[in-house]
């Protein structure tokens, strides 16, 4: 058995290789979020405009997307302990890098580095500790996993918020260096480091075609929305290049001797399962992160510190999931708790979907508490059953490509919800406008009480903004729903996984 198997490994050490690997995997997962809220303060020191800005965001998820792949090979060439130390180090320097940037052109260099360095850190950390814990404790493992990566994104904007607040937008970059320097003295005292694997042939077509496919996907789903879509001849020629290269990327991978990513491994039904799954996670988990704030901000008139504030529960929601589902692992079929996630995360989505705008704050935290809980309820389970009949050989590529997915869906979500928004927002416009007119008894007996004059210009641009305000607040009400519609779909994919028992007694017969 080769170093990269260690469930031998005593309680304290696979305790402080988690401690270690956990580190680096909330550095990265805290950067996918933490920036978005210190954006507009980047924009005024840097003198950018609205679109050039978000190159910021941009750089990072199409350099990370497109890297996200190569984890699988560069293990195998370098070894998995030498590839985290080395991304782990870049990571934290790009980070520093990041905060010291003097002008737009180095931010996005520098985020484009981060990405690069950062794309294998989530992968590596889960293949790391279900190497280390043996399978009947892949579940906890996978809790403790959990926390990091789903809490991270959610607590992001929380952070950023805060620190950008009382201290400076920069400090969204620094924060990663006390991370970072734990992360890597922690990998270098406990980590094992496996065999490499010289004779694995580089795929340098297959890796290309992948590249430009989920390159070109991440630009046309990042600059849809500003663009107008499909009015737009840049947003036609990134989905056409993301379609052509998909479509040559599986071709090639089916017909080449030794392909970038074995297609044996989709051959394994709870991975390929597991794949769909966590793309439908995705959507839910970064589209929610990303229509509440500006709603409470701009609908509700919250301070961006009190945002934050009241995101912040959401993630101790997903902790406690998570952690509870590493006490039931073994003991529960994870069928079941992914179903009963599924059903919490549905119904605050419905109860989301009836907010209006004298709503309180508690009504905020506890439908964030409960989609939370729902959250770490599907997501624990579902990567221990995505993973629990894979041959460990496609580990590092199954993780890589499973957090990929992962974020492809959060991508489209977020495209998805804010397109539909400015979309409804507009129906509901027209259809509220039709109801404004001399013949409306509302209206006459709002301007009776004095609430509207419409008989001055002031008080028809005063009637004009709650129009607005009225029909962007059904818009959000409509996307919240459209989410839980989603959710709801993939409740059939429960009955194509496997039960876990099955699973323990058919892993020694694998394919290897």
């Amino acid at each position: 058995m080769s170093a990269e198997t260690t469930p031998s490994a005593s309680a304290a050490q696979r305790l402080l290789i988690t401690l270690s690997v956990m580190l680096a995997t909330i550095m990265q997962a805290l950067d996918t979020t933490i920036a978005n809220v210190a954006l507009p303060h980047m924009q005024g020191a840097m003198g950018a405009t609205q679109d050039q800005i978000s190159w910021v965001l941009t750089s990072y998820i199409v350099a990370a997307a497109i890297c996200m792949p190569l984890t699988g090979i560069l293990s195998a060439r370098l070894g998995r302990k030498r590839l985290f130390m080395g991304a782990v180090i870049g990571f934290t320097l790009s980070s520093m890098l990041c905060g010291a940037a003097q002008s737009l052109e180095q931010i996005v260099m520098f985020r484009l580095l981060q990405g690069v360095f950062g794309a294998c850190l989530v992968p590596l950390s889960q293949s790391v500790l279900l190497d280390t814990y043996p399978p009947e404790k892949h579940g906890s493992a996978m809790a403790l996993w959990g926390v990091g990566v789903m809490v991270g994104p959610i607590l992001g904007p929380s952070l950023g918020g805060l620190l950008t607040e009382y201290y400076s937008w920069r400090w969204v970059f620094y924060i990663n260096l006390p991370l970072g320097i734990l992360a890597w003295f922690g990998l270098v005292a406990f980590l094992p480091e496996t065999e490499t694997n010289n004779t694995r042939r580089f795929d340098l077509l297959g890796f290309l075609l992948l590249a430009l496919g989920i390159g070109a996907l991440q630009m046309m789903l990042d600059r849809g929305q500003s663009l107008d879509w499909f009015a737009s001849r840049e947003v036609i020629l990134e989905a056409l290049l993301a379609g052509l290269g998909f479509y040559l990327f599986i071709s090639h991978i089916l017909t080449s001797r030794q392909p970038f990513m074995e297609p044996a491994m989709f051959r394994n039904r709870n991975f390929s399962v597991g794949l769909i799954f966590i793309f439908i996670v995705g959507i839910i988990l970064l589209a929610t992160m990303a229509l509440l704030p500006p709603f409470l901000q701009n609908l509700l008139g919250y301070p961006v510190v009190d945002v934050g504030m009241l995101l912040a529960p959401r993630g101790a929601g997903t902790m406690v999931g998570m952690l509870l589902v590493g006490r039931l692992s073994g003991r529960v079929d994870e069928r079941l708790m992914i179903g009963a996630g599924l059903l919490l995360t549905c119904g605050s989505l419905w109860e989301m979907s009836g907010f209006n705008l004298n709503i309180a704050a508690f009504d905020v935290v506890r439908t964030g508490v409960v989609q939370g809980l729902g959250l770490g309820l599907i997501f624990v389970p579902l990567s221990t059953l995505t993973f629990s009949t894979l041959a460990p050989r496609y580990r590092n590529d199954g993780t890589a490509l499973f957090s990929l997915v992962r974020n492809i869906g959060s991508s489209i979500g977020i495209s998805v919800v804010v397109t539909y928004l400015a979309q409804r927002t507009q129906i509901n416009h027209a259809a509220f406008a039709d109801y404004i007119n001399p013949f409306s008894l509302a209206l006459r007996h709002a301007t009776e009480l004095g609430a509207y004059d419409i008989q001055s210009t002031a008080g028809l641009a005063g009637l004009s903004r709650e129009l607005n305000r009225q029909a962007a607040t059904l818009g959000y009400l409509q996307d919240f729903r459209l989410m839980m519609w989603i959710a709801l779909c993939a409740f059939p994919l429960l009955f194509l996984l496997q039960p876990s028992n099955r699973q323990l007694r058919n892993a020694a017969v694998v394919t290897e």
